[in-house]
């Protein structure tokens, strides 16, 4: 394959490791759009590999496909996004995987004290949430996720 060459829905496949029915997943929801050629045959952009590669690690970190979309909408269609234009992406990108460590930081931390003690209960845990205070701050688990 030479560098400028488009590709068909199979090698995409093949390239990625997804199968034809999910590149046609990501495709109706936007993160690819391929060429048509003349027998209305999909043709891909070599890019296309990329941001569908970083759909997979993005999917792994538990964003959504809207939130991958969004991110994704930042890149140009239609030409190989540039260096700059991927490190303008990441910048958002890096402030929610860093939201999402900070969260699972706090969980674990929080969670192997919870499991520790034994009660494995909110309303009666006197280490966490003595006489279930919490619970006029409202529903969830708040120590966790934060207080709304």
């Amino acid at each position: 394959m030479r560098g400028n060459e488009l590709l068909t829905i199979g090698e995409l496949a093949a390239r990625t490791g997804l199968s034809v029915s999910a590149i046609r997943f990501y495709e109706g929801r936007g993160l690819v759009e391929p060429i048509r050629t003349g027998g209305n045959q999909r043709r891909f952009l070599r890019s296309d590999i990329r941001r569908l590669s970083f759909a997979l690690i993005a999917q792994k970190l538990g964003l959504t496909i809207e939130e991958i979309g969004a991110e994704l909408a930042q890149l140009p269609q239609g030409r190989t996004p540039t260096q700059a234009d991927w490190e303008a992406m990441s910048r958002n990108f890096r402030t929610e995987i860093d939201r999402r460590i900070a969260l699972l930081e706090r969980t674990r931390a929080t969670l192997d004290n919870c499991i520790g003690c034994g009660c494995l209960s909110l309303r009666k845990c006197g280490l966490y949430n003595p006489g279930d205070r919490l619970g006029a701050e409202g529903p969830g688990p708040r120590q966790i996720l934060g207080r709304g």
